[in-house]
């Protein structure tokens, strides 16, 4: 049986973070995490009514075979106090919302594993907001493309993580279409051992990635992408800003990788964030390795334990399809 933190695990990290004044009410563990535990915790006697609680703890990894980052791999998964860390420190430096940190602490000695406790902004993602409250999404959503402007105007020599360069990754002579491709046929092999429609196509897919990627050449410069940016990993503050969450994978790479990625979670509000000048190209063989990736990593999932099951094979089967519709 997993063992997930509960009030008494967290109380000490929260007295910490606010002061022995501060007294913890409740703990709800929010949904939606897969490689770490977010807990909100309200409070009575601090500055404010809640906090959250950031737990890496192996019992909160879902995912099953795979944990850690690979420092030579930007597109392996993040996860871990320190990539967060260095994430936040260079979002907050380029004037990005994020949660302010209020403690850090690697210590165990408070809580088992290594843990964060940030402010707690709000219970509205922009995801929520973009139906239940247009005009306010609006604005977030502007901010959001401001954010996300200065991200990917932020420009670096190399591909690779956001950690320092003694922990992050990067490479020579490799085109970040060449990394994507790599692990897109990883992604591609993986789905076909556990889906018979991706089996029934896999030559059909695995030739047009190749031919995707062939034309892709290397770079010289690379912006600063969150990796992961959907509506639901953006809260929006009182001030109507746009907050990034789930910011451990922020790594230099290709922007169209990132620009694949917000077409697919905002749809028909991608226009605000769309941008001329990007490699047609690159987006044409990104889509198709992340319609694959998003297809091999939640079927991966479900052979664990994870418990939003019905949500999980949703993306994989909507995923398998629009690969599959790629295929000329």
């Amino acid at each position: 049986m997993r063992k997930l933190a509960e009030i008494e695990d967290l109380s000490g990290l929260v007295r910490d973070a606010l002061g022995p004044g501060c007294r913890v009410g409740a703990v709800d563990r929010l949904r939606g995490g897969s490689r770490k535990g977010v807990y909100r915790i309200r409070v009575d006697g601090a500055p404010v009514p809640s906090v959250i609680v950031y737990s890496w703890a192996e019992e909160e990894n879902f995912w099953p075979g795979r944990s850690g980052t690979h420092a030579e791999d930007p597109l392996a998964p993040a996860s871990g106090l320190a990539p967060f860390l260095a994430a936040r420190q260079k979002l907050d430096g380029l004037g990005a919302r994020v949660p302010r940190l209020l403690l850090a602490d690697d210590s165990r000695h408070r809580h088992p594993a290594d843990a964060a406790v940030v402010e707690d902004i709000s219970a509205d993602t922009l995801e929520a907001l973009l139906e239940s409250d247009p005009a306010r999404a609006t604005a977030a959503l502007a901010d959001l493309a401001a954010t996300v402007d200065a991200l990917h105007g932020h420009l670096a020599p190399r591909y690779g993580r956001a950690d320092p360069p003694e922990r992050g990754g990067t490479a020579n002579g490799v085109s970040c279409g060449q990394l994507v491709l790599d692990r897109a046929l990883r992604d591609l092999e993986e789905a076909s051992g556990r889906e018979r429609r991706i089996a029934a196509a896999e030559g059909r897919l695995r030739d047009r990635l190749h031919a995707l990627a062939a034309p892709i050449s290397l770079r010289t410069a690379y912006g600063l992408v969150h990796g992961e940016l959907g509506p639901d990993h953006v809260l929006v503050d009182t001030d109507g800003r746009a907050v990034l969450i789930d910011i451990e994978g922020l790594m230099h790479f290709d922007v169209e990788w990132e620009h694949v990625f917000l077409r697919l979670r905002f749809g028909r509000h991608y226009p605000a964030l769309s941008r001329p000048g990007l490699d047609p190209q690159r987006l044409d063989l990104y889509l198709l390795a992340m319609h694959l990736s998003l297809t091999a990593g939640p079927l991966r999932l479900l052979d664990g334990d994870y418990p939003n099951r019905a949500a999980m094979r949703g993306i994989a089967e909507h995923n398998l399809r629009q690969a599959l519709a790629l295929l000329p």
